[in-house]
C-alpha cells in the first residue's frame, strides 16, 4: 500500500466527505480535498495545477477552495479561487490553517482535515451564503494523486 492509501482509513475518508457536505450546506462555496505523496515543484504551484486539473476554476462565483496535502512532504496548502480573494482579508485562511496544523502536529490527520473543512465552510458562509438556487458544482469526494 502507498503512503497516500495508508494516510486515511476508508471510514476517515467518509467522515471527511461528510464534513464537506456539512460545510457546503451553508454556503455556495465549493470545497475539495486532494491528497498525494509529494510534489517535485513548490506545493503552492502544485496546488494550482491540481485546482486546474479538478476544474475548480469553473464554479459560477469562483468560490472554490482546495485543501492540498502532500503526505510524504508534511505540507499542505489551502487555496481559494479569485472570487474569494476579491472579498476577504489577506489573512483569511490563517484560522483555517492554524486549526488544521494543530491537529496535524498531534498526528490527528483526519480531524485536522475535518476541522479545516468546517472552518472554511464557516468563513465562506459569511461572504458566500447559500442561496435557494445553489447547486453542488463539484464532487465532494477526496481526489488522490
Amino acid at each position: 500500500m502507498s503512503e497516500v492509501e495508508e494516510f486515511l482509513t476508508s471510514e476517515e475518508e467518509l467522515e471527511i466527505v461528510q464534513a464537506i457536505r456539512q460545510a457546503e450546506r451553508n454556503t455556495s462555496g465549493e470545497i475539495r480535498v486532494h491528497i498525494e505523496k509529494s510534489s517535485e515543484i513548490s506545493h503552492y504551484n502544485r496546488t494550482l495545477e491540481v485546482f486546474r486539473m479538478l476544474k475548480m476554476f469553473n464554479t459560477k462565483q469562483q468560490n472554490a477552495v482546495l485543501i492540498y496535502i502532500a503526505v510524504h512532504d508534511h505540507k499542505f496548502v489551502i487555496y481559494g479561487d479569485k472570487g474569494i480573494d476579491k472579498v476577504v482579508p489577506e489573512n483569511f485562511w490563517d484560522t483555517t490553517k492554524n486549526s488544521m496544523q494543530s491537529q496535524f502536529k498531534q498526528g490527528n490527520f483526519k480531524q485536522g482535515i475535518v476541522n479545516g473543512i468546517l472552518k472554511a465552510g464557516e468563513e465562506l458562509k459569511k461572504h458566500f451564503p447559500w442561496q435557494i438556487n445553489d447547486e453542488d458544482e463539484l464532487s465532494n469526494e477526496i481526489s488522490k494523486g
